[in-house]
This record gives structure tokens, sequence and C-alpha cells, in this order.
């Protein structure tokens, strides 16, 4: 047997059949003698970019070790499925048994029974300390604030010392325009009194 990773996306309006879904699921499993190593429920989340003109759905992770026929049968049920959005099944070498990354958010929880009761204190031992790197990494960015303040303030200061420099071009370009004129002017009455 082979071990698969399966992630689901279900239709929002539908989430209310997620449980019986993973259920029908692994009651599919392990009549085909497999078996489901890792089960996670992500709940609603946020699509990257809208899928039927839906923004939000329902997504479910699984771990599961079964034969082809056995994984043919769940993508066929996941095809014909009207609920489920999009799926996506890719092939592991080992069982993977450890929590997702996702799992350190509050919304997500693991449904294996075994695994429930180690993985939500986890959880809520990791919340806080994200909440306390968050905080961490705020901090820092308002010790930066008044630097970053100060080189504005360092940008004009450049800026007047270069505002005299700027003041003269313009009056140079003025006395050179007006050298020019002179000698227009005196070039083209020549040429009317010429002509007359």
């Amino acid at each position: 047997m082979r071990h698969y990773e399966i992630v689901f996306i279900v239709h929002p309006d539908q989430s209310e059949q997620v449980p019986s879904m993973i259920e029908r699921i692994q009651k599919s499993v392990a009549a085909n003698k497999g078996n489901v190593h890792r089960l996670e429920d992500w709940g609603r989340r946020q699509l990257a970019y809208p899928i039927q003109k839906i923004h939000k759905a329902h997504y479910v992770l699984m771990n599961i070790e079964c034969t082809l026929e056995s994984l043919a049968e769940l993508e066929h049920n996941f095809k014909f499925n009207d609920a489920v959005i999009r799926h996506l099944v890719v092939s592991k070498k080992t069982a993977v048994t450890s929590e997702s990354p996702m799992m350190g958010e509050e919304k997500s929880k693991s449904l294996l029974g075994e695994n429930q009761n180690k993985i939500k204190p986890e959880a809520e031992e990791k919340a806080p300390a994200v909440k306390k790197e968050a905080a961490e990494e705020k901090a820092p960015a308002a010790k930066k604030a008044p630097a970053a303040k100060k080189a504005p303030a360092a940008k004009k200061e450049a800026a007047e010392e270069k505002a005299p420099a700027a003041k003269k071009a313009p009056a140079a370009k003025k006395e050179a325009a007006e050298e020019k004129a002179p000698a227009a002017k005196k070039a083209t009455s020549k040429k009317k009194e010429g002509d007359a």
C-alpha cells in the first residue's frame, strides 16, 4: 500500500457536510484495508483567487495509506461531488503523522481521536508564543519609526543645501538668455534695415 496526502476544498454552503464526508472517506479507506494517519480540519479560509465566484471555502487535509483502487474510488467521489470545489492528491514516501504548520492557527483542529487530546494543548501553547513573537516584531518596528522620521528631516536639510545652487541655476539661465536676446534683436534689426 502507498501513502498519500489529500487536501480537498468544500463549498462554504456545504460546510455542515464536512464531518459526514470525512466519516465516509475514513470508512472507505478502512473497508479497503487502508489507514488514516493524519486528519486535519483547517476550517473556512480565504481562497487565493475566486473559484466559481466563491472567495472562501472549507479546507480538509488527510494523510492516508491505501491501495490504488481505493484511491481511484476516492478521486472519483471527489470529482462527482458538487460540494468539493477542488482536490489534490500527492504521493508520499512515508506516512506523515506530525501536525501541519496550519495546525498552529485557531481555526484548525485535528479530527483523529488518538491525536486530538495531544495536539490541542500544544496548539494552545503555541498560540500565545505566536502572539508574543508578533508583538516583538511590532516593537522593533516602533523603535525604527523615530529613525524613519529623522530620515525625512535629513533629506530636507540636504535639499536646503542644494536649494541655493538650484536657485542660482535659473538666474544663470536668465542671464544667458538676456545676453543672447540683445544679440538676436540686433541681428533682426540689421536685417530689417538691409531689406529696406
